[in-house]
């Protein structure tokens, strides 16, 4: 089972690993467009207005600039490591020991408008990419992924079960087919449901500490909707692959 988290636009600063080798990280095929991003994403940060226009940043977040103009020279840490923020938080990977550790790192990846996939392990420094973010000279960062992702994430799917809690914007990068899908609603005391945007990082982060840990094997939504009903979660399961979480407005 792979699940498939986005990232988060915070991430800790530093970390005690060498600087940035794109050969160190898994699928390599991918590495060509990461060199480019990276090379792109560098360059633009030279003209600060440019680089707050193209990442939708404000003055008081140019260190933000400054950050993405050291990418080839700053220290890495493991992918999950670097992100932080709520889902983060609520997945608090951290705390993991032993097998379960073991099989969340295994797991876990991100996708990420830079780097397109990180596993758990990957090494990599802290930047600033969104994947709604317009490069200088670039069309989308889907249409540049997509070609290069969807295989890869295919042949994961192929092999494997996965989970995708990606938001909407990373969702667009690759699509994967066959993937779980997993959405959060809330429910007023009417009955009637929305869906949530902020608070539901904090739900799917427990859900993935609840898949990355377990000893099962899913195969299918069916058993992950299972697993997540025995430890509390309140899960439907509206159509074969789609999965809807279910919290109090």
């Amino acid at each position: 089972m792979l699940v498939l988290l986005p990232p988060s636009e915070t991430k800790i600063d530093g970390g005690d690993g060498p600087p940035l080798r794109l050969d160190a990280l898994r699928h390599p095929e991918l590495g060509p467009l990461r060199s480019a991003l990276v090379d792109e994403v560098v360059a633009l940060s030279a003209d600060v207005p440019a680089a707050r226009a193209a990442l939708g940043l404000s003055p008081k977040q140019d260190a933000e600039i400054a950050r993405n103009a050291a990418l080839r020279a700053s220290p890495t840490t493991p992918a999950l490591l670097r992100y932080t923020g709520v889902l983060y938080d609520a997945l608090d990977v951290r705390s993991l020991r032993g097998t379960a550790a073991a099989r969340a790192r295994e797991r876990l990846a991100v996708g990420s408008a830079l780097f397109g996939l990180v596993r758990a392990d990957d090494p990599i420094p802290a930047y600033r990419l969104s994947a709604g973010s317009a490069l200088p000279g670039r069309g989308t960062l889907a249409a540049a992924w997509r070609p290069l992702l969807e295989p890869v994430l295919r042949a994961i799917a192929d092999g494997e079960l996965v989970v995708d809690l990606r938001s909407g914007s990373y969702a667009a990068l690759a699509r994967v087919p066959g993937a779980v899908d997993v959405d959060v609603l809330a429910e007023r005391p009417d009955g009637t449901r929305t869906v949530i945007s902020h608070f539901n990082k904090a739900h799917k982060g427990r859900l993935a500490r609840l898949l990355a840990g377990t000893r099962a094997e899913p195969s299918d939504a069916g058993a992950v909707a299972a697993l997540a009903r025995r430890a509390g979660m309140r899960v439907e399961r509206p159509g074969p692959a789609v999965l809807h979480v279910v919290v109090p407005a």
